[in-house]
């Protein structure tokens, strides 16, 4: 994968990052740098980490599977990019409804109205669950032979960017562009997919 791949992959992955941050933008008061900060590298740490996990348990069996290995990265980029889009389109469905927010609750993120504090024990579950696709990503990673340093460097750093963006956007506008960055998310995922399957 080279440098814009990367990024795309990076960009698709940050986006369910950047839907809980808009939902924590929303109900933040007051938006300081330390807590755009905070957020962000909480993010950012963990996309990072994911994909390190699944490259190294990738390349453990990669000599047993290595016929199939591109095959293999198609699959797990086309099932996360197509889950991403389906859950964009029922986010979406549900913000249509009356009462969006009684009737929408995201399970990343559960937060009401008033200011949640940013801390190690409500943050690190968030953090985790919005990077467990970025394991299945450094698996993809491994069996197409990219630099992982590379490629952690730039999630991490995408993820830490978006994810304060998406603050700033849940703060002004609330939560209608959480159902459209994932399903944007979702279409570069797919893309970077089919892109590698007509390589084959």
């Amino acid at each position: 994968m080279n440098i814009i791949e990367l990024f795309l992959l990076g960009l698709g992955l940050s986006m369910d990052a950047f839907a809980v941050s808009v939902c924590i933008g929303l109900s933040l008061i007051k938006i300081s740098m330390k807590k755009l900060v905070t957020v962000g590298l909480y993010f950012g740490t963990f996309q990072a980490a994911m994909p390190f996990i699944g490259y190294m348990a990738a390349i453990q069996f990669a000599g047993y599977i290595a016929t199939y290995d591109q095959w293999l990265v198609f699959a797990i980029l086309f099932f996360l990019g197509g889950k991403m889009i389906v859950e964009g389109i029922k986010e979406k469905q549900c913000q249509n409804k009356d009462n969006a927010d009684s009737l929408c609750v995201d399970k990343k993120c559960s937060i009401g109205r008033q200011e949640i504090s940013l801390s190690l024990a409500y943050m690190t579950p968030l953090a985790i669950a919005t990077s467990i696709d970025a394991m299945a990503a450094g698996i993809s990673i491994a069996f197409l032979q990219t630099n992982i340093f590379n490629a952690i460097i730039l999630i991490g750093i995408v993820t830490f960017v978006m994810s304060m963006i998406g603050i700033k956007v849940g703060h002004v506008f609330g939560t209608k562009f959480k159902s459209k960055a994932s399903i944007i998310g979702g279409i570069i995922l797919l893309l970077i997919a089919f892109r590698g399957c007509i390589q084959l």
